[in-house]
């Protein structure tokens, strides 16, 4: 996590706390979603996280997707803004959080897939009728757009 959340929380403590985000949901040539399985929590999610001080939503997006796959994103498209009570969470240790983040989706990546092996235990491919049941809960919602918006 950013310095800043570091920071924060030595104010805070683990108080709940609104955490501006963004993420992405790539799509491959098979319309498949690329999901990660978080180490934290052991359940599927988007990959995504915390903006740094001064980031917009797509610079955040990109860098996550970098440090978390190894995949260099382009060109993003909005799925959807995320906030309210389905974003709330809180993390193994105690931190609670409500998200408010931009949920992109973007076919326009390159590189060498591999997992940061601190937030990341692995990532899958899925297709939109076979998305895994233990989803982290604040991204369920984005999620069931995605599948609702590629059965369309």
């Amino acid at each position: 996590m950013a310095d800043y959340m570091s920071d924060l929380r030595k104010v805070v403590g683990t108080r709940p706390i609104i955490m501006g985000g963004a993420g992405v949901l790539l799509l491959d040539s098979e319309d498949r979603v690329l999901l990660q399985l978080r180490a934290d929590n052991g359940c599927w999610g988007i990959t995504g996280g915390a903006m740094e001080l001064g980031e917009t939503f797509e610079q955040t997006a990109r860098r996550e997707v970098r440090e978390e796959t190894g995949l260099t994103v382009g060109d993003l498209q909005v799925l959807c803004l995320h906030s309210g009570p389905q974003t709330h969470f809180v993390y193994p240790h105690g931190d609670e959080v409500y998200l408010a983040a931009v949920i992109f989706t973007s076919r326009d990546f390159h590189g060498e897939m591999r997992a940061d092996e601190t937030e990341t235990s692995a990532l899958k491919w899925f297709a939109h009728d076979d998305i895994p049941d233990n989803l982290n809960p604040p991204d369920r919602h984005a999620i069931a757009q995605l599948v609702e918006k590629m059965k369309s």
